[in-house]
């Protein structure tokens, strides 16, 4: 299985080898490569299709250790699998809180998207008092995995087929990775200067308003609601996924 061994890590990913335009596909907490299949099988014909595995998640091994679990190592893995592959540059896409990530990328590694792919998520938070909130949650989910194993976990679609390694590896991504930092990704929004695609499920209540927000403050983002979807929307919907996703990618 094909893995990178970087900062005591080994990152997992798949690389469907096309000859195409690549394109880097993230997952959300609690999921996996698993979760995009549906793009795969639909895309990698015609693209180079790359998912990977975040630390704590799907088969991405990582030390028991919360110090190797944060939003700069995460982007500095996607980076990292992008060396591995040789790519300077590519979309860079990614479901909730790798839909985060792919803007955190974006900030710490400027000139290195074609384009971003933003499905399921929000830009985190400018205010000190919401930021609080949200790691107070993401605290409660941690503690959940560390009482209740995998059990815990719960999840809607694109968790339901995905695979874990260990609660306590989940724990540890929720309480470094899932954390809200500071102000830097809602900040860059207005500055993004690549072709943006937003994709949400018409049910996805908590990222409405988060998704509405990202395409009213970055240039030219396309917006996309997707009926009949929930959080997990490419799972959802795949067929109405992909079409949008295959007429962005078109477009580039």
């Amino acid at each position: 299985m094909p893995h990178i061994d970087r900062d005591q890590a080994r990152i997992y990913y798949e690389d469907s080898g096309g000859d195409g335009m690549p394109i880097l596909l993230g997952h959300g907490f609690g999921a996996s490569t698993e979760m995009w299949r549906g793009q795969v099988e639909e895309f990698s014909d015609r693209y180079r299709i790359i998912t990977w595995d975040m630390r704590g998640h799907g088969q991405t091994e990582c030390p028991d250790d919360l110090n190797f679990y944060s939003q700069d190592h995460t982007t500095d893995d996607m980076a990292a699998v992008l060396d591995h592959l040789g790519l300077e540059r590519a979309v860079i896409g990614g479901h909730s809180l790798t839909g985060f990530m792919t803007l955190a990328f974006n900030v710490r590694y400027p000139g290195r998207a074609t384009a971003l792919y933003l499905q399921g998520c929000g830009p985190g938070y400018r205010s000190d008092t919401a930021r609080v909130a949200w790691n107070k949650r993401a605290e409660a989910r941690a503690q959940a995995l560390d009482d209740g194993g995998l059990d815990a976990l719960g999840g809607v679609s694109e968790v339901h087929v995905s695979s874990q390694r260990t609660a306590k590896e989940l724990a540890l991504a929720a309480r470094g990775i899932l954390s809200q930092v500071d102000a830097r990704v809602i900040d860059s929004l207005p500055s993004i200067s690549v072709p943006v695609l937003i994709v949400v499920g018409e049910g996805d209540t908590y990222y409405l308003d988060g998704s509405d927000y990202m395409a009213s403050r970055i240039p030219n983002a396309v917006n996309v609601r997707v009926a009949d979807a929930g959080h997990g929307v490419n799972v959802d919907q795949p067929g109405v996924v992909n079409e949008a996703l295959g007429k962005f990618l078109g477009s580039l």
